[in-house]
């Protein structure tokens, strides 16, 4: 089966200070994989480095290997047309007055518009709007974008890495900032994708952001992989608990998992037996002294 990302001894260095840590990593053409830990443990710096922002630190005696698709080196037009890329740092990098169709379309030449120079051609108009039908925001191409709420302007995002109908989707936090309702049709809206056969990896540190189509979890602490392998077996209250530092709770409903803080649930317990705990609704006054 193909590799669709092959890292093998990546480390990421920066001010002396290890982001990664010969990190050692296989998904395979067709996988979803969701990346879990905590903030600073390296997650977006993947991102950086599956985007090439950044390169693995050169050592001669054990040198790092990552391949893409089973390459080393790819023309990066050609990458976007295997790999869509969706960070949320792209959201304050357009204009305002962009519209949703130029957003999209701009996933064609990995810029942040349409510009003058720019050949679009009918299949790029026709593959623009079929993005933004599978994101269910046809209705919005002619929009700017400083006119759509936080979840429409995700969706543009999503359409943009699309739009070159790539095999591999890889999604930086994509549902942070966004309510109950809005991540769970996101949820819903990526089994879609993965039964379409877009192979998604998702890089969260919320459980809850979890597709249900997704089996398999890399867990990453400290820049290292801390653990590997299916999801109703790492989702534990021992093992989060360790990856997180702290004690938590883990709960599963639905193939939705959600995790609090095990002394909130202690909490929670406390307030609950408390409500109900029948109290008589007539009181008896203390003696007095003259009684």
């Amino acid at each position: 089966m193909e590799k669709a990302l092959e890292l093998r001894n990546v480390s990421i260095v920066r001010n002396g200070r290890h982001i990664l840590r010969s990190v050692d990593l296989d998904i395979y053409k067709g996988e979803n994989v969701a990346v879990i830990g905590p903030n600073g443990s390296g997650k977006t710096t993947l991102i950086k480095l599956l985007r090439g922002d950044i390169h693995p630190y050169y050592d001669e005696c054990d040198p790092a290997v990552l391949r893409i698709f089973g390459k080393e080196r790819w023309n990066l037009f050609e990458l976007r047309s295997r790999m869509g890329v969706v960070s949320m740092d792209l959201q304050s990098m357009f204009r305002g007055d962009t519209r949703v169709n130029e957003v999209i379309c701009s996933g064609f030449f990995n810029s942040l518009d349409v510009f003058r120079n720019h050949v679009v051609t009918e299949d790029m108009v026709r593959a623009t709007y079929e993005a933004a039908l599978m994101m269910g925001i046809e209705d919005l191409l002619d929009r700017t974008i400083e006119n759509l709420s936080l979840g429409e302007m995700r969706r543009a995002l999503i359409a943009r890495a699309l739009v070159t109908k790539p095999d591999l989707l890889v999604l930086d936090e994509p549902m942070t900032g966004l309510d109950i309702v809005m991540k769970s049709k996101f949820r819903a809206m990526f089994d879609i994708l993965i039964a379409r056969g877009v192979s998604i990896v998702m890089i969260t540190h919320e459980l809850t952001d979890i597709p249900t189509s997704v089996r398999r979890v890399v867990m990453v602490k400290g820049g290292e992989i801390f653990a590997d392998g299916d999801k109703a077996e790492l989702l534990t209250d021992s093992k989060v608990s360790e990856l997180y530092g702290e004690s938590i709770k883990v709960e599963s409903q639905n193939g939705i998992y959600r995790m609090r803080l095990a002394d909130d649930v202690i909490q929670l317990s406390i307030f609950a037996t408390i409500a109900d705990t029948r109290f008589p609704t007539t009181w008896t006054s203390a003696p007095t002294a003259d009684a």
